[in-house]
């Protein structure tokens, strides 16, 4: 995983940017005012025997600050490197020194102070930093004023003042930078936040999806096959052939439980639409496995061919809906007749179950209706998922209706 230092790297942000200028124009103003006072100064006292050891130590000056420049490892845009270390001041106080000697020397080389201001507000902390700029300062204006033959208030106001003006763009910066590199850190922050929170909130609904499609799958096929042996085994000395219809037909349940379970593992890809025909045959194979001798189950398609044009999310999802419905049907109602209808219309399919059972109110709690198990909440969350709406109409004596309508184009 990145440090946040290196996402704001990554980011570009305008403060690096800024930096970045500001160093440049600071260095090359350190050899541009070096270099014209090395001129000056040859032009002037190029004659005078300690000559030599003026430009000699110009020259160290300028090896030394650029050793320090390409030494620097803490970035030459950082307006704020940390902590100073010990081989970093070693290299600071050098330089200092060679240019007190050298402005004792020769005061015209004052000036080159300027960019060693920011030097020294870069690389120091800001008490240090401005004792030693103060520092500079009056040695600058001390130089100033042994070069003129009198004295002069602009002398001292000059310098003073652009050693102000540059502390105080220096710090403004360093400021803004500090903000900026805080913002960025929250925005890392928030991004690997969000980032989590999707990764839980995609591990929540698959998991929902999941517990759906076990319970439309194989914990429905296994109540069939309990409900189907239980009934063998009550008629198993009156009625064989019954009781025998009844094992044939929770051994076809299994069948198509192990077929489901297959599909599961491999793609969660119901069954049913695997053997071809779309939706409506796949719900005829559904009527005609749920049906039997307590039970007749019947189907309409209203679809005028379209069905096998409809997404495979969409088939799925009411293939799963009218299973969880006819489980409910068969578990709960004590209906012995029910109907499966299936409607297309230009933005939506809708998927009618309807039963003649003994009915429930659906205002009451779920322990109260005598409703038990998931079905009807997998239902709803399955139809809530592809932003669809369900309807329940039932009264106690009077039969349920089921109805889910899925748009056929995705919705938030």
């Amino acid at each position: 995983m990145r440090t946040p230092r290196h996402d704001r790297a990554a980011t570009g942000a305008p403060g690096d940017l800024d930096a970045r200028r500001l160093a440049a124009v600071m260095h090359a103003t350190f050899f541009v005012l070096l270099a014209t006072a090395v001129i000056r100064y040859v032009q002037r006292h190029g004659g005078e025997p300690r000559a030599p050891w003026v430009l000699a130590l110009a020259v160290v000056l300028a090896v030394l600050y650029v050793a320090g420049r390409f030494g620097d490892r803490t970035g030459a845009a950082d307006l704020d490197p940390g902590r100073p270390t010990r081989p970093r001041l070693l290299w600071l106080g050098t330089v200092v020194a060679v240019w007190v000697v050298l402005v004792a020397l020769a005061p015209s080389f004052a000036w080159v102070a300027v960019p060693l201001f920011y030097v020294a507000l870069r690389h120091l902390p800001p008490a240090a930093a401005y004792t030693l700029v103060a520092l500079l300062t009056v040695f600058v204006i001390g130089a100033r004023l042994q070069l003129a033959p009198r004295f002069d208030l602009d002398l001292v106001v000059g310098p003073a003042a652009v050693a102000g003006f540059a502390t105080a763009i220096f710090v403004h910066l360093r400021h803004q930078a500090a903000r900026q590199r805080a913002l960025i850190d929250d925005l890392v922050r928030t991004r690997r936040e969000l980032a989590a929170t999707e990764r839980r909130e995609g591990t929540l609904a698959e998991r929902q999806r999941l517990a759906m499609e076990i319970h439309d799958t194989l914990a429905q096929g296994l109540s069939s096959q309990q409900m189907l042996l239980q009934a063998a085994e009550r008629v198993w000395e009156s009625d064989r052939d019954k009781a025998r219809a009844h094992v044939r037909t929770a051994e076809a349940v299994a069948e198509h439980n192990l077929a489901e379970a297959r599909r599961f593992v491999h793609d969660l890809a119901p069954a049913d639409l695997a053997g071809g025909g779309g939706l409506g045959e796949a719900l005829r194979r559904l009527a005609a496995r749920e049906s039997g001798d307590t039970l007749t189950v019947r189907v309409h398609l209203d679809d005028a061919g379209r069905a096998p044009e409809l997404p495979d999310r969409v088939q799925s999802a009411l293939l799963r809906i009218a299973q969880g419905a006819l489980a409910n049907v068969r578990e709960h109602s004590g209906a012995r007749a029910a109907a499966l209808t299936l409607t297309l219309l230009d933005d939506q399919a809708v998927l009618d179950v309807a039963d003649d059972g003994h009915g429930f109110d659906p205002r009451a709690p779920r322990a109260a209706s005598g409703v038990r198990g998931h079905g009807l909440p997998a239902i709803r969350a399955r139809v809530r998922q592809l932003g669809g709406t369900l309807t329940v109409e039932s009264a106690p004596g009077e039969g349920t209706v089921l109805s889910a309508a899925i748009p056929l184009e995705p919705t938030p």
